[in-house]
């Protein structure tokens, strides 16, 4: 398994790939399946739901020759897997086994269900399938839900594009008990039924199809918007690559750590969390600054996982504790943040904060942690996790040095 910007990548060829999907129909799991570009990765490190979404997938394919270009820098061969081809040899598997295929399509999107329709009796005969028009949301409607389970498909494509697709399909499949496979595949209905022309064989396998992207982009419709996407796709992308690479390692991550209390009676008591990664391991909230003042990214840390906003800062202090990472943590601590130990290690400042809302204000978000709870302060250091106790030695005295009444 290869991790690119924290995104866990299959290290799976094409046709590895289609023997896994195999085993998936032929099991009795639900499964789902993700194809991730550059520009997927990059909108994931700013979508944390995104990020943990891609990364419970069963199998994510790294489909953009950029992700290659990645590997090589870390010193991995990505296999190149593409969601179209992909999808073209499930259908081929579905239609010769008569396995019930459903397309979740994007209403507003360039195919529909005429256009599917014709282009799977055409190339696919005999396959089993049913297409249905939907919006772009994360949740289908009940409505939705019981079309999509009267057909009761096994392999459940949707077309709806990033990151809706994948917060769809994450969100829906336990309520879609007959399918084995869910995938999300963005345009690829558009490449079958001819409403978007993929580029030559020569760019695919040279790895240009984003130069051929850009050309025809001259000449299309939303030309502004396209060279924008390619843009971020290969300059930005590989930038970021770099600095991840070559750059990060030589500095600390900056980092934000919330000290959030409330008064019980005479005693203070401050919030901690459970990550949901790593059950048993609490901890203050906290994240990136991404270069934000403490009070601007602390809050934003606060709001995103608690879901509340029924806060007061008191104080801020800054660079209170600075740690390196060790080579063993990256491996048992923080799972599915991987791409944080690109860095040498985190330099941590601290929010004070004071709670003025009730318990049921406070809704946690659930790629973050698992549970909360409110500990009265003179026994944080006993109840975080052995890895936290030296930083919230140092941030117990900053909060008691404000002798707040």
């Amino acid at each position: 398994m290869a991790n690119i910007l924290g995104i866990n990548l299959s290290e799976l060829n094409q046709s590895e790939v289609l023997e896994k999907i195999t085993d998936f129909l032929n099991g009795d799991r639900q499964h789902y399946i993700v194809t991730p570009n550059p520009e997927i990765l990059l909108a994931s490190n700013k979508d944390e739901e995104f990020f943990y979404i891609l990364n419970k997938a069963d199998l994510a394919l790294a489909d953009g020759f950029g992700l290659k270009i990645a590997g090589w820098l870390f010193g991995v061969n990505i296999p190149r897997v593409t969601g179209s081809d992909t999808t073209i040899e499930i259908l081929k598997i579905a239609a010769k086994n008569g396995t019930k295929v459903m397309i979740l399509n994007w209403e507003k999107g360039l195919s529909q269900p005429n256009d599917i329709k014709t282009a799977l009796e055409n190339k696919f005969p005999g396959l089993i399938f049913s297409i249905l028009n939907i919006s772009r949301d994360k949740f289908l409607s009940d409505e939705a839900v019981e079309k999509i389970n009267q057909f009761a498909p096994v392999i459940l494509f949707n077309t709806l594009g990033f990151p809706y697709q994948e917060k769809l399909m994450y969100h829906n499949i336990k309520r879609l008990p007959a399918v084995k496979v869910a995938l999300g595949i963005g345009g690829s209905f558009d490449f079958i039924t001819g409403k978007t022309r993929r580029a030559p064989k020569i760019f695919r396998s040279l790895g240009l199809e984003w130069l051929w992207r850009l050309i025809i982009s001259f000449f299309g419709k939303n030309s502004r918007q396209r060279i924008k996407r390619i843009y971020q796709a290969t300059l930005v992308f590989i930038w970021q690559i770099i600095k991840g690479r070559f750059i990060y390692p030589l500095f600390y991550r900056k980092n934000v750590a919330c000290f959030l209390y409330k008064k019980n009676g005479e005693k203070f008591e401050v919030l901690i969390v459970e990550r949901t990664d790593q059950p048993g391991h609490w901890q203050l909230p906290q994240g990136g600054t991404d270069n934000e003042s403490l009070e601007v990214a602390g809050l934003r840390e606060l709001q995103e996982e608690l879901g509340t906003d029924k806060i007061i800062i008191r104080a801020t202090f800054k660079n209170v504790y600075r740690y390196k990472f060790k080579n063993e943590d990256k491996h048992t601590i923080i799972k599915s943040r991987q791409y944080i130990f690109n860095h040498k290690g985190q330099s941590q400042g601290l929010l004070v904060a004071e709670f003025t809302g009730n318990d049921n204000d406070i809704k946690i978000n659930f790629w973050d942690h698992r549970n909360w709870k409110w500990i009265e302060t003179d026994k944080l250091i006993a109840t975080v996790h052995q890895y936290r106790k030296d930083g919230c030695e140092k941030f117990l005295e900053k909060f008691q040095s404000l002798n707040l009444k």
